[in-house]
């Protein structure tokens, strides 16, 4: 069937999806099929799962920099493993475990994929909703029933998981080996494998609804790079997650059924068990076929994220259309060649190791190639530097210096030596958690007034929160780079053991109260975003000017979006600051900026680009 075809077939099908009969309370806001309000319950279950994840964050920067103190927070938040004001050691790795584990799957893969995916691809495609909208809202309330038996592992007995976010057996294999490999264990498989279903629905229903519901006009190569990286990310998860599944079935199976995919020679109090052949490298490699491609799952909706707000602030095109589509191309393939980079420690053949590393370096060709066009539709565009502005150029910096540690760590050689201590977390951090992480930001500031009816974020307290967390960001992770090359192992409860590690106590109290100041600071963007909801400035259907169609709905939600004809498209998503052919003025005059859905004028060519 041709794109017009369908286009003309969905039309049809979803004419009166404007006309909808009045909605309970439960239809509209609990079990929706609309993927406006799914968007929003992925975001505020998102950032929920975030503050979870972050105040765990300051739990164990206390215990590093201060290791002698007693904190009351402890008794409160961790009950017996905080009994008197003192961490259990066995608590630490399982706040770790937990931290890494909300962080990277609950908030900021479902976060940032969950929300604007489900925001703006019918939106910015001419969509009346996704391809099927109640597989959409299946996608989520399995997200949140994941959401919830992860966190009712923080409750068991014996405590939760506690082999680190990466659970490599045995601990995660034998439920006898620590405390935290026990229930806690069980249920944390639990959860991921229902997370990953959830994701599977999810990847499914936006590469279907890209490639089939596009409006009239609406090529491909008139996309928004946001709907290009959202529909590039569903492919890497559909390819990669089923992957980590296996992995935790046959976990799962280890633990309880005796078989040893991952088990070999064990022995647990002199006692020998019955395992024999398995190996729990081949579980490192199912993991990190999965685990590698998953940073990617993370950034690239930030990277479409960044690209659409920069050309909308700086009032210019995007510099290289087609190239940032062709390295989120290169990108998705070579996240799914690179995961051994991971395991040079592993005792893989020295041969095998520079392969990966061929492989790593040659990702940052794309990566390159992306922070170049940022940087260059940024030189001498007309910024217009709001607070969604600021995260993405706070994104790019921070891409760009993680990014450049990513060379040390993907040459196996070097990579030795910094294996597992806190240059890892500094690298990860700042060019996947924080990236991320500020491209969510960016999302939420600039979508804000289309989230919720056209209210807008408060600016004030907008440029507060962004200052003090870029800062503070920096001031937390940067450091650890030096601790790490110094040696400083990742994980360990008590550096003060270790009399070679004296001399960093101080740096560790350094980035400790950046920390506290950090999240401190988030109270601010958390009382921004919930009074904005309600009491938010009103905005007009463009507060932007922008160019892309979810901007051409009205402001009040409706369930199919446009009350009337979806806008057929007639030019590429960054017509800005286009002069007409005899370059004397805009081809709009006085305005810089040409909607997708106004035809071409007689004064102007389409832009080849």
């Amino acid at each position: 069937m041709s794109t017009n075809a369908q286009v003309h077939a969905v039309e049809d099908h979803h004419d009166d999806h404007g006309h909808h009969s009045e909605q309970t309370f439960v239809t509209k806001y609990i079990f929706s099929t609309d993927h406006k309000m799914i968007s929003k319950q992925y975001m505020i279950t998102g950032i929920f799962m975030g503050v979870i994840g972050i105040l765990m964050s300051l739990f164990f920067r206390l215990q590093l920099a201060w290791p002698d103190h007693t904190f009351t927070l402890y008794e409160i938040f961790l009950g017996k493993w905080g009994t008197d004001g003192v961490m259990d050691p066995s608590v630490y790795l399982a706040l770790v475990t937990i931290h890494g584990t909300i962080m990277v799957f609950f908030v900021l893969t479902a976060g940032l994929s969950g929300t604007f995916s489900n925001l703006l691809i019918p939106l910015q495609i001419g969509a009346r909703d996704m391809a099927s909208g109640f597989l959409n809202m299946v996608s989520y309330w399995l997200f949140f029933l994941s959401s919830f038996i992860m966190l009712c592992s923080l409750f068991v007995e014996a405590g939760p998981a506690s082999s680190g976010w990466t659970i490599y057996p045995p601990l995660s294999a034998l439920p006898q080996a620590i405390p935290g490999s026990g229930t806690g264990m069980t249920l944390w498989l639990i959860s991921i494998a229902i997370f990953i279903a959830s994701s599977l629905l999810g990847s499914l229903n936006f590469i279907v609804t890209v490639i089939n519901l596009r409006t009239k006009g609406m090529s491909m190569t008139r996309l928004p790079l946001t709907v290009w990286a959202f529909f590039i990310t569903a492919m890497i998860g559909l390819v990669s997650f089923p992957v980590l599944f296996s992995a935790a079935l046959m976990l799962i199976m280890d633990r309880s059924f005796g078989t040893s995919f991952f088990l070999s020679d064990i022995y647990i109090a002199g006692e020998v068990l019955h395992h024999q052949g398995g190996s729990p490298v081949l579980f490192e490699h199912l993991f990190w076929f999965l685990g590698h491609p998953e940073v990617y799952i993370v950034i690239l909706p930030a990277m479409g994220i960044v690209s659409e707000i920069m050309a909308t602030n700086s009032r210019k095109p995007i510099f290289g259309y087609r190239a940032m589509v062709a390295s989120l191309l290169a990108i998705a393939f070579l996240s799914t060649i690179v995961w051994g980079h991971h395991m040079f420690i592993s005792g893989m053949n020295p041969f095998l190791g520079s392969v990966f590393t061929f492989t790593t370096l040659l990702i940052a060709i794309p990566s390159a190639v992306k922070s170049f066009n940022w940087i260059t539709t940024l030189w001498r565009g007309k910024l217009q530097m709001n607070v969604a502005m600021l995260w993405c150029i706070a994104f790019v910096s921070t891409f760009i210096t993680g990014g450049l540690t990513g060379i040390i760590m993907g040459d196996s050689a070097l990579d030795i030596n910094i294996h597992d201590t806190y240059f890892i977390v500094a690298h990860f951090h700042l060019v996947m958690g924080i990236s991320a992480a500020y491209g969510f930001l960016a999302g939420v500031y600039h979508w804000f007034p289309k989230m919720f009816e056209g209210r807008m974020m408060n600016k004030k307290l907008g440029y507060i929160h962004f200052w003090v967390t870029s800062i503070g960001a920096y001031g937390i992770f940067f450091p650890m780079h030096f601790v790490g090359l110094a040696g400083l192992p990742r994980r360990y409860y008590n550096n003060t053991s270790f009399p070679y590690f004296d001399d960093l106590a101080d740096i560790n109290v350094v980035m400790t109260i950046f920390a506290i100041i950090t999240i401190a600071v988030q109270v601010v963007f958390l009382y921004n975003f919930i009074h904005s909801m309600f009491y938010g400035k009103m905005a007009g259907k463009n507060p932007w000017n922008a160019t892309t169609l979810e901007w051409t709905t009205e402001l009040k939600h409706i369930h199919g979006n446009w009350d009337g004809p979806i806008p057929h498209v007639y030019r590429w998503a960054y017509d800005y600051s286009k002069l007409n052919k005899d370059e004397t003025d805009f081809v709009i005059p006085g305005q810089d900026f040409i909607p997708q859905n106004v035809p071409l004028q007689d004064n102007e060519d389409e832009l080849d680009h």
